[in-house]
Order: structure tokens, then C-alpha cells, then sequence
């Protein structure tokens, strides 16, 4: 026997084992590729062991729990109607009168005085109107001597008056026209010497004057011009 299965020279038998080894391999994965390897398994394992051992198991799934069941349905009330009451007998009227009720006639009542409605009180009278406002007073412009452009001398001081010493105000009356002229002078109040009241009234004789207004209107008017004379 050993001299059948010996090595051919030259070859170790390492290389020989190694060789074998590489052809089985070689040929397991050709197999692999071609389907060989798993016709052959089919063949020695049953197909379901084989699917289970090649495909994973699927995960279980929980079984849905059955529809809860309808409530049930109440049953119907049955409802008693309450028979209708009996008829009332009518009264019938009977004209005869009772044994024991009143003879006589009935006199009527008298009716109720009507009820008089209250009466408002008489409403409180009217006031009386406000009186009329009285009319604003008429704006009056006095006459006046004092305008520059008049030029008006002034009284002569009587000389007999210089040497006695006589001085005084003589309060002149004057009307006025609508022209300016003294209409009227005379003495109002006196200064005390005769001379000097006539020496003042001959002087304002030939005056001129702005004559007076009433509203805006020119008109003869009169008012006091006091003329003064003094030593001094």
C-alpha cells in the first residue's frame, strides 16, 4: 500500500496535502457561485429548516382584540294614559224660588259719584319783562380856547390894579356858537375887584373857540372859562 499511494519524486507530500486543500476550496466556492452547494443542502436539509436557518424569524405580532360589544339598547317606556274625567252634570236653572228666600223687591243702588281728577296747581305767573337798558349818555366835547392855531391874547393886567395889588381867578360863563364866536360872557364867580372881572369879560369878547360836540355833532354850547391874574 505504501508503494501504491507514493508520492511521485521530486513532490513532498506537504505540497501534496496543501494542494488539496486549495482544490477544495476552489471547488466549494465554484460550487457556491453555480447553486451546486445549495441544491445539495436542499437535498440533505429539509427546505423549512433551511429557510429558517437562512431567513431571520419575524418579529410576532400581537393579535388585535375583538370589538367591544354594543351597549344595549333600553327598552321602551310604555306610557299609560290616564282615562279622561267623567262630564260634570250642568246645573239647571230652576225658576221657583226657595222656601225660605226674602219676598220683596230689590231697589237698585244708586250709582257712584264720579271720581273728580286732581287738579295741578296753577303754574306761578310769568315774570315780568326786564326793563330796557337805559341809552348809553351822549359823549360831550366842552368847547376849549387852548388850540395854538386860535392865537388868543391874553387879558390886559389893569395898571391901578399893578400898583394896588390886586390879583384874583374871575370864572367866566361863555356860550359858544357852532362857529367858534362867544354868543354871551358874564361873570359866574367874581375874583374880588371889579376891574379885573371887566378887564377879563372884554378880553374873551374877541375870543375864538373850537366850538362843542354831542356825538360827534357840532352844536352851541356853554362852559365855565376861568381866567387868572397874578402879580407874580
Amino acid at each position: 500500500m505504501s508503494q501504491r499511494f507514493a508520492s511521485p519524486p521530486g513532490i513532498s507530500r506537504n505540497a501534496i496535502i496543501t494542494g488539496g486543500v486549495v482544490v477544495c476550496h476552489v471547488a466549494i466556492l465554484w460550487a457556491m457561485q453555480a447553486g451546486l452547494l445549495r441544491r445539495a443542502v436542499e437535498v440533505v436539509v429539509p427546505a423549512s429548516v433551511l429557510s429558517e436557518f437562512i431567513e431571520p424569524p419575524q418579529p410576532k405580532v400581537a393579535p388585535t382584540p375583538p370589538p367591544a360589544p354594543a351597549p344595549p339598547t333600553p327598552p321602551k317606556r310604555q306610557v299609560i294614559k290616564a282615562p279622561p274625567p267623567a262630564p260634570r252634570p250642568l246645573a239647571i236653572a230652576d225658576p221657583t224660588p226657595a222656601p225660605n228666600a226674602p219676598v220683596g223687591a230689590i231697589e237698585p243702588q244708586p250709582p257712584a259719584p264720579p271720581i273728580a281728577a286732581p287738579v295741578a296747581p296753577p303754574s306761578p305767573p310769568a315774570p315780568p319783562p326786564a326793563p330796557p337798558a337805559p341809552p348809553a349818555p351822549p359823549a360831550v366835547q366842552l368847547p376849549s380856547s387852548d388850540a395854538d392855531y386860535l392865537k388868543n391874547p391874553l387879558p390886559p393886567y389893569p395898571a391901578i390894579s399893578k400898583r394896588l395889588g390886586e390879583q384874583g381867578v374871575v370864572l367866566l360863563r361863555v356860550q359858544i356858537s357852532t362857529e367858534g364866536l362867544p354868543l354871551k360872557v358874564e361873570v359866574k364867580q367874581s375874583s374880588g375887584f371889579e376891574r379885573l372881572d371887566q378887564a377879563a369879560a372884554n378880553a374873551v369878547q374877541k375870543w375864538r373857540f373850537v366850538p362843542g360836540k354831542r356825538n360827534g355833532v357840532v352844536e352851541t354850547m356853554s362852559y365855565n372859562l376861568p381866567i387868572r391874574f397874578n402879580l407874580e
